[in-house]
């Protein structure tokens, strides 16, 4: 390391890889033009069923530490495992999560660190998020969350970069795909809560953080690129191959139900329901039947609901 680099806070950067081994190469590939120069990077191979593993060793070698975990443990599972890691062996003053699926730009974690550095109350931060197909158009500038329905929603999401986000600010959520957490945060807040697997879990997180009197805060500065799925016209289809999936409706809902059971007052609980039982159901059922044609979606949101209540 130069010698800036030593007087820096040291970055654990964690990459969970499931079968994606093309996405985890072209993301560590533009890990490695960063210029923040403290850092390591943990790749957890999440039970892939191929040789996605031996492909990222053989090509990365020792600028990567490689687990092997022995099966799929979702977003939360395979996070915690490289953050146990991390924490054992590396200890770093931050944890950076990031998606295999993102690509980042050059300065994106000296302006995270930069901001993080900036406060004490700040603990967490997240970059401003594009679609990887789509460069100028916005993925996330943070996010909120309504508490009358219990749903989640993207700032900006499909918006074309006008520089509209430009300035930080605290947020009720950051999006999972890249996530710049404080040491001082997960002593304090723990680790993400493996019962959700997927989807949720971040903004779960970000709550807890919050409520230990942390601030989480979006930087503008810092940008990412993120390989998900967008439909910007009538005449513009979700690319193939990456089309919504009855497991996807299912963690959706089911972790809806876990969140605001968490973080809901009784009365946002009882507007929830409302709003789900007497709109969202419904709406959700067209879309499923009308515009996908596919009952599959729909039977995987219903199990949510149920595997929800009974929860």
């Amino acid at each position: 390391m130069s010698e800036m680099g030593k007087h820096r806070p040291s970055v654990s950067i964690i990459v969970l890889n499931w079968n994606g081994v093309r996405d985890t190469v072209e993301c560590l590939e533009s890990l490695q033009k960063i210029t923040y120069s403290n850092y390591d990077v943990i790749v957890v191979d999440n039970g892939s069923t191929g040789d996605d593993a031996d492909v990222l060793e053989e090509r990365f070698g020792d600028y990567i530490h490689l687990i092997r975990n022995d099966e799929n443990y979702g977003y939360a599972g395979g996070n915690n495992t490289g953050i146990r890691y991390a924490l054992a062996n590396c200890a770093p003053d931050y944890v950076l999560v990031l998606n295999n699926d993102t690509t980042v730009a050059p300065g994106f974690l000296d302006h995270l660190v930069g901001a993080a550095e900036s406060d004490d109350r700040i603990g967490l931060v997240g970059p401003k998020v594009y679609y990887h197909g789509f460069p100028d158009r916005i993925y996330a500038a943070g996010g909120r969350v309504s508490m009358r329905t219990g749903q989640s929603f993207h700032i900006g999401m499909k918006e074309k970069d006008r520089g509209q986000y430009g300035t930080r600010q605290d947020v009720d959520y950051l999006p999972g795909c890249c996530l710049l957490i404080k040491r001082a945060v997960i002593e304090r807040a723990g680790l993400f809560d493996e019962s959700y697997f997927c989807y949720w879990e971040e903004t779960d997180y970000c709550f807890r953080a919050r409520e230990a009197g942390y601030r989480v805060v979006y930087v503008p500065e810092a940008k990412i690129w993120h390989k998900a799925p967008v439909v910007l016209r009538a005449w513009q289809r979700t690319p193939a191959g990456q089309k919504e999936s009855a497991l996807y409706h299912y963690y959706m809902i089911r972790n809806a139900f876990r969140f605001m059971r968490r973080h809901a007052t009784k009365g946002q609980y009882r507007t929830f329901l409302f709003h789900l039982f007497a709109y969202r159901l419904w709406y959700r059922a067209a879309v499923c039947l009308l515009y996908h044609r596919d009952p599959g979606l729909l039977l995987g949101f219903l199990r949510g609901v149920r595997d929800g209540v009974g929860s």
